[in-house]
């Protein structure tokens, strides 16, 4: 696969030179009438050219103002790509319709989804320059990729085309995304519904190199399925004494613990060693090497190989992103990423 190395610099410093000349020619948007077309890095190199680079510009200022934003991105596409596949579905707020209830409530993402509002900045900008053009579903992949570069991991070309969702799916979200408390065979199933293997799976999974976990996520790993006081047995016992300390029995729901403490804002495959170590923070990063022989190896090869785990990083995230895109005719451009044009 072909891969491309990207400057969160050069991306920003060209990018300044972009938003000054935002003026796009308004051609029809390919993809034939209707029905599958396979998406493409070039898509909008005629219709939108200054597209990667407007986006690149606003992702690696938001990440310079919050270092959390680059993997709250990433994410976003994660949860976005599970649910009706990656057709920005996530970003649609409550219509005041009925027809559908938004993402935005359900249990992965009540509370802990965030970096909306940089979607909306990149979508204003992207329909100054090139009006009814770009889809919020292939804004959000290209967001995942800057995000990933600009924390030190790998780039790729992000094939594009996608179109947005008419609908949202409440109970998708909350039954289709792995939960951190999924048993290894339940995560291995969703992940296969979604096309994904079990390399695919260990992989993706090391995109929690960065970012987050609160504390109601993993409390049962602290203080026992039951509230008995046992500790997980897979977990570092002094790694848990640590997480005691702000991650009580009850209360503090909402605090927040690194996913990788040892490299917090550095995409690199510290997380697989960390696992190693039985200080993977939510069950479903320590079960990888504690319930599965594959996953097990997988976890060894990535901890030896940084450059392997990039790799396959990359390759898995353009396998994600071709989730049952929308394309051609289905769909629409969205105007505004969280509401459907009519």
């Amino acid at each position: 696969m072909a891969r491309r190395q990207w400057s969160s610099g050069g991306v920003a410093a060209a990018a300044v030179l972009g938003l000054l000349s935002v003026l796009c020619a308004g051609h029809p948007m390919p993809g034939g009438h209707g029905g599958r077309f396979p998406l493409q890095p070039h898509f909008y190199d005629h219709t939108c050219p200054q597209m990667q680079v407007i986006v690149g510009a606003i992702v690696a200022k938001a990440h310079a103002e919050d270092p959390r934003m680059a993997a709250s991105l990433l994410r976003m596409h994660f949860h976005d790509c599970f649910v009706q596949g990656c057709d920005a579905s996530v970003l649609l707020d409550a219509d005041g319709s009925g027809r559908f209830v938004t993402e935005k409530r359900s249990n992965p993402n009540k509370d802990s989804l965030r970096g909306f509002e940089v979607i909306d900045e990149i979508k204003a900008a992207v329909e100054h320059a090139c009006p009814h053009v770009v889809s919020c579903a292939d804004i959000v992949a290209v967001a995942a990729r800057d995000s990933v570069v600009l924390t030190g991991g790998p780039g790729w070309e992000v094939p594009l085309g996608r179109r947005d969702s008419l609908t949202a799916s409440l109970s998708g979200s909350n039954n289709l995304i792995p939960a951190p408390n999924d048993s290894l065979p339940t995560i291995i199933g969703k992940f296969a519904n979604q096309g994904l293997d079990v390399v695919d799976l260990v992989a993706l999974s090391g995109g929690h190199t960065i970012g987050d976990s609160r504390c109601v996520s993993f409390r049962q790993r602290l203080y026992g399925q039951n509230n008995n006081g046992q500790v997980d047995r897979t977990l570092n016992p002094a790694y848990a004494a640590e997480l005691r300390g702000r991650c009580p029995r009850s209360g503090g729901d909402q605090n927040l613990f690194a996913l990788d403490p040892a490299s917090q804002f550095r995409f690199d495959n510290q997380y697989y060693h960390n696992i190693l170590a039985m200080n993977g923070l939510l069950s479903s990063d320590e079960i990888l090497l504690t319930q599965g022989r594959e996953t097990m190896e997988l976890v060894h090869r990535f901890a030896a190989n940084q450059g392997l785990f990039f790799e396959q990083f990359a390759k898995s995230m353009v396998k994600m992103g071709n989730i049952s895109p929308l394309t051609g005719h289905a769909g629409e451009i969205r105007n505004n990423c969280r509401r459907v044009n009519h």
